[in-house]
């Protein structure tokens, strides 16, 4: 009896303090209806645009060649960016600039991808498109630096081989031959089977003949007396 008076009691405290309060309960209750319809009209805005997006860039894929289709996909990035397509739109751009042998617009690119979405799942991919980019340039030190980044900075395995081989093959081209072959023996003991470890594995055999190797005395003659 005493816990359904207590249960009275709040129900009619709480229906006073509505009926004091009715104006602010209504703007609260409308401020709530407005947040959700927003963030639903958001989700769904963002949806439509992920559709918008990725047929847009299949479109692209399928109609058009050369320059017009990285003018195509570099334009997708921009009218459609934070959406996946627009993202994969940049990359493949970037990707097609650097094939056309436009490395320092290639370059350009993939680092704009990874100022716009340095947390992104192709990241790696980018960092290592702007060392190759800049590896073709013949900026070797730069090169050099940004494979290095790229490589202590994934935990792709991939990744982490294709820099290294960036760097081996920089070493080799400055005659630094036992960094090189360094280099290609740990991509081919760290990544077996694949077309990369065989070919570093390759490049260490072919690298380590070429070392110069330690001279080894000659055996002492035997001490004799002379008559």
């Amino acid at each position: 009896m005493q816990a359904q008076d207590a249960t009275t009691v709040f129900f009619l405290k709480a229906w006073t303090w509505a009926e004091a309060n009715a104006k602010r309960v209504a703007i609260g209750v409308a401020f709530v209806v407005i947040f959700v319809f927003v963030i639903s009209f958001y989700s769904w805005r963002q949806n439509q645009r992920e559709i918008e997006a990725g047929k847009v860039l299949t479109q692209a894929v399928i109609s058009s060649t050369g320059s017009q289709f990285v003018d195509a996909c570099l334009k997708i990035a921009v009218d459609y960016s934070g959406t996946r397509a627009g993202q994969r739109a940049q990359l493949q751009g970037a990707a097609s600039l650097f094939s056309a042998g436009r490395y320092a617009d290639a370059q350009a690119q993939f680092q704009k991808f990874l100022d716009a979405y340095p947390d992104n799942f192709f990241a790696p991919q980018a960092a290592l498109g702007v060392a190759a980019s800049l590896d073709a340039q013949g900026k070797f030190d730069l090169a050099a630096a940004a494979y290095q980044k790229a490589a202590s900075q994934s935990s792709d395995g991939s990744v982490v081989a294709t820099a290294k081989f960036g760097l081996a093959q920089i070493d080799e081209q400055q005659g630094k031959i036992s960094e090189a072959q360094s280099l290609y023996e740990e991509i081919a003991r760290s990544s077996p089977n694949s077309s990369m470890a065989s070919e570093a594995g390759l490049r260490s055999v072919e690298l380590k003949m070429k070392l110069p190797t330690a001279s080894t005395p000659s055996p002492a003659a035997p001490f004799s007396l002379s008559h």
